[in-house]
């Protein structure tokens, strides 16, 4: 399993990338506390009408370029243990700091040092501890329910498109309605 070599160019597209993230995170009002508290008390749905068209108008972009040749998917596998203990971790960290990493990074630009203390700082002792454990984690908790490489076309066999159809017309229906509310 060869590695792949990260180069300049591609550090500084994710800088740009990030910067314009985090833009766009500013300018949605993402990075606000009490957006942040409003989506997890569900009174205030802005984060959740950003995540739904991040969603809707990433998974077409991916795809184009996958398909197209420009880019390639890099999947990870799908571990059940793993991913179910770090999204309630995640959770339980986005519900005590009221940020997640994204917006945490995002609210420190704009001065907040409470995304700093208990948000960055967090994230990089985790992190810290991650990386100690990362071997007794490997031959146990990342083995429990290992299902590889997968997609939800793989899964169900039919083409990627198709399954973005249905997203669409899933989530679509949502949104359309939380906006017309202005929640």
């Amino acid at each position: 399993m060869g590695e792949e070599v990260v180069g300049l160019s591609d550090l500084i597209l994710g800088l740009i990338t990030g910067i314009c993230f985090g833009f766009f995170l500013q300018k949605g009002q993402a990075l606000k506390y009490d957006k942040q508290l409003g989506m997890l008390r569900f009174k205030d749905f802005t984060i959740l009408k950003i995540m739904l068209s991040a969603i809707l108008i990433g998974m077409v972009g991916i795809y184009i370029l996958a398909d197209t040749g420009i880019g390639k998917l890099s999947l990870k596998p799908t571990i059940l243990a793993a991913n179910v203990i770090g999204g309630l971790i995640f959770g339980l960290g986005w519900g005590m700091l009221g940020y997640c990493p994204g917006t945490a990074i995002g609210a420190i630009g704009e001065g907040r040092l409470d995304a700093f203390w208990g948000g960055v700082l967090g994230m990089l002792t985790g992190a810290g501890i991650f990386a100690e454990a990362f071997t007794f984690l490997k031959e146990n908790l990342l083995k429990w329910g290992d299902l590889g490489k997968l997609t939800l076309p793989m899964v169900i066999g039919v083409n990627h498109w198709i399954v973005i159809l249905i997203v669409w017309a899933v989530l679509i229906l949502p949104l359309v309605a939380l906006e017309k509310k202005k929640l």
